[in-house]
C-alpha cells in the first residue's frame, strides 16, 4: 500500500471515527437533557447518572478525536516529506 493510499485510508477512517464519537456524545447529551426536563417536570430519577455518562462520553470522544487527529497529522507530514524527497 503506497503512502497516498494509506493517507486516504487514515483520513477516511479518522472522519468515520470522529463522526461515530460525535454521535455517541450527542446521544448521551440528548438523554441527559431529556432527563433534566423530566426531572424539572417530574418523574426524573436518573438525572445525575445521565449527566455523568454524558460528560464521560464527551471526554472520551475529545481524547479520541485529538489522538486520531495527531496521528493523521503525523502521517500527513511523513507523506509530504516523502513527496519532497522523490
Amino acid at each position: 500500500m503506497d503512502n497516498e493510499l494509506k493517507l486516504q485510508f487514515v483520513d477516511t477512517f479518522a472522519k468515520l471515527i470522529t463522526a461515530a464519537f460525535a454521535m455517541v456524545a450527542a446521544l448521551a447529551w440528548n438523554q441527559a437533557i431529556q432527563a433534566l426536563i423530566t426531572d424539572i417536570l417530574g418523574n426524573g430519577n436518573e438525572l445525575v447518572g445521565l449527566f455523568i455518562y454524558a460528560i464521560i462520553v464527551t471526554i472520551i470522544a475529545v481524547i479520541a478525536v485529538v489522538f486520531i487527529t495527531r496521528s493523521f497529522n503525523r502521517l500527513h507530514t511523513a507523506v509530504e516529506k516523502d513527496k519532497k524527497t522523490e
